[in-house]
């Protein structure tokens, strides 16, 4: 198992991971990991939270462990690490990535957690990780994206650091790696049940879609339209969910479960939700712009929404949701006028 973890990013995920996996420094731990270090790529910003032992912006009102320990320097963080975390945001994964490939040896798993579709290349977090990191290793190398992973499911970072229980689920397509960081993430800590899954297609797809989901979530809630409203958007927005994971070849189980309407229904409920808040913001009449600046963290569905839009083209699947909530946030229609153009489409069976 991994004992030694260093965590690339110092975001709210990022942090409350750290805190998790400080626990299992206790040597009372199923796993016992020995070492946990986090980096950031703003300097100053890391020796804040160091100094404070808080991540004030990003996660503010916890202590962080004294165990947890902080490196800035790019090659010593990956130094002696037998996993990576990359707490990265998806669009911006491929620049902080491209600046570490150099010191991460071939043989180092990495585990992402973040959540998103990269525009313009329209890769999942996996596949921008394997592109950058696998690129010395050359295209015909069997082992080829096989030490890439993914940690999904409804995880709000608030509620880990309060260690409320909760449930993720480790995906890799060797299946040995994803039971290893189950275990490595889970094993020791009694408020986190992970599960393990082979369909890092489903789990990435999934827990990237339903951001956009739950903006549209949050235009319903700021526009008053009701619960019923909001449980036609979950299903019919899981549907579309689904339609797209599975014409890009993901399982049609994985969107049942935690990664998929688990993560979704969170998303969209939750009043610690970016995504939800966001789309709150646009339905009570703020603009895109507007939205986006009443928030210190990334929201990822604004991002991903374009490239969810480009991929159901791609793969000519319907998607009215997405495809509602794109013309609102990018093209300015208005709200009241998306909700009725999706409410007349013509009826069909469900």
């Amino acid at each position: 198992m991994f004992k030694n973890i260093s965590i690339i990013g110092d975001g709210g995920m990022g942090t409350v991971l750290a805190m998790l996996l400080c626990e299992k420094q206790d040597s009372s731990a199923a796993v016992r990991v020995t070492n946990v270090r986090m980096w950031g790529y703003d300097r100053r910003q890391l020796e804040e939270i160091e100094k404070n032992r808080e991540n004030k912006k990003f996660l503010p009102g916890y202590k962080l462990p004294e165990e947890l320990l902080f490196e800035a320097d790019d090659e010593r963080i990956i130094e002696g690490a037998d996993l990576l975390v990359s707490a990265v945001p998806c669009q911006f994964m491929r620049g902080i990535w491209t600046r570490l490939k150099d010191y991460v040896p071939e043989n180092v798993p990495v585990v992402s957690v973040a959540k998103g579709i990269e525009n313009d290349t329209l890769l999942r977090p996996t596949e921008i990780l394997g592109e950058i990191l696998d690129e010395k290793r050359g295209a015909r190398d069997e082992g080829r994206g096989k030490r890439f992973a993914v940690l999904s499911g409804p995880t709000i970072a608030d509620e880990l650091a309060r260690r409320l229980p909760a449930t993720a689920c480790a995906a890799a397509e060797d299946e040995t790696l994803a039971q290893e960081i189950q275990h490595t993430f889970s094993d020791g800590v009694p408020w986190l049940r992970c599960y393990s899954n082979t369909d890092i297609v489903g789990v990435e797809l999934a827990g990237a879609m339903k951001n956009v989901i739950a903006i549209a979530a949050g235009i319903i809630d700021g526009t008053g339209a009701g619960d019923n409203a909001k449980a036609a958007l979950l299903t019919r927005g899981l549907a579309e969910i689904s339609r797209l994971g599975l014409a890009m070849g993901a399982s049609r189980e994985t969107f049942a479960g935690l990664t998929g309407l688990g993560d979704l229904v969170t998303t969209c409920i939750s009043p610690k939700g970016r995504n939800r808040s966001f789309g709150e913001r646009i339905g009570k009449g703020q603009t895109t712009e507007q939205a986006l600046g009443a928030n210190e963290s990334v929201v990822e569905g604004v991002a991903t929404c374009k490239s969810v839009v480009a991929l159901a083209g791609q793969y000519n699947v319907e998607m009215p949701i997405t495809g509602a909530i794109y013309e609102v946030l990018f093209e300015n229609k208005p709200v009241q006028k998306a909700i009725a153009d999706l409410m007349e489409r013509e009826l069909k069976a469900e």
